[in-house]
């Protein structure tokens, strides 16, 4: 069985990671981009269970064009055929409304909005030369929901759900699915900042009362790029515990 491969933004992020790491499980080789820190992406190498698959650890910031244009490249020069796509780098820069800079606003957007255009966009012709190819967005609930001091970060979100759904009705025809994952609270970096009351705050407004494993979106995403999703596409799929409904 030949492997496939995918690009994956923001990997060496917590979330990030978890999708690599089963991604390697189900013999895809992986081209792991970061912003900064690659040391824990050559750490996360290594623990690879599948010594299989090639990987590549690939330097770029996603919200510049020119960077998101050499990560599409540098893809194919290693590899003949990239299979996904999956646009996981985001940040957050959470202050009030009355306190935020337009700085603060528009390095969300360039990053969790932008960045992702920009790896599509790069993609796009690729994947229809290909005559095939998926696309996993990573939003998330706040995209549906917004929140108090998380406007820049809301609005780039939602962005990505409308550029999801456009994408997916512009390259179907070329047999490209699209489709958008609205995580909620999940276990990373950045609930970590919470203290317990505000962790605990957040669980009583989730029905399942629990915060999400970065695992259950991973596992969502080996779903959505299986053949078993060739049907789906241009769908936003939450994975909240029913936060939102």
């Amino acid at each position: 069985m030949t492997n496939k491969t995918a690009i994956i933004t923001g990997a060496s992020g917590g979330l990030g990671c978890a999708i690599a790491k089963k991604l390697n499980e189900n013999n895809y080789n992986l081209i792991l981009n970061y912003y900064k820190n690659k040391s824990s992406l050559d750490e996360l190498v290594k623990t690879f269970k599948n010594k299989e698959t090639k990987n590549i650890i690939v330097q770029g910031d996603i919200s510049v064009y020119s960077d998101a244009e050499n990560l599409i490249k540098e893809s194919y020069e290693q590899f003949n055929k990239i299979d996904l796509l999956v646009n996981n780098a985001g940040i957050t820069k959470d202050k009030l409304l009355t306190m935020m800079s337009e700085d603060d606003f528009q390095k969300v957007i360039n990053v969790n909005l932008n960045g992702t255009f920009n790896c599509i966009r790069h993609i796009s012709k690729k994947m229809i030369r290909q005559k095939e190819g998926k696309i996993i967005n990573i939003s998330s609930v706040i995209g549906l929901t917004g929140n108090i001091g998380q406007s820049n970060y809301a609005a780039s979100k939602a962005g990505v759900i409308g550029l999801t759904k456009s994408v997916a009705k512009e390259l179907a025809r070329k047999n490209i699915t699209c489709n958008v994952i609205t995580p909620g609270f999940i276990e990373t970096e950045m609930t970590d900042v919470l203290d317990e009351k505000q962790i605990s705050n957040i669980k009583n407004q989730i029905p399942l009362k629990r915060l999400g494993s970065p695992e259950d979106v991973a596992n969502l995403i080996i779903f959505l790029s299986s053949d078993n999703a060739n049907y789906i596409t241009g769908q936003v799929i939450s994975v909240d515990g029913g936060l939102y409904m």
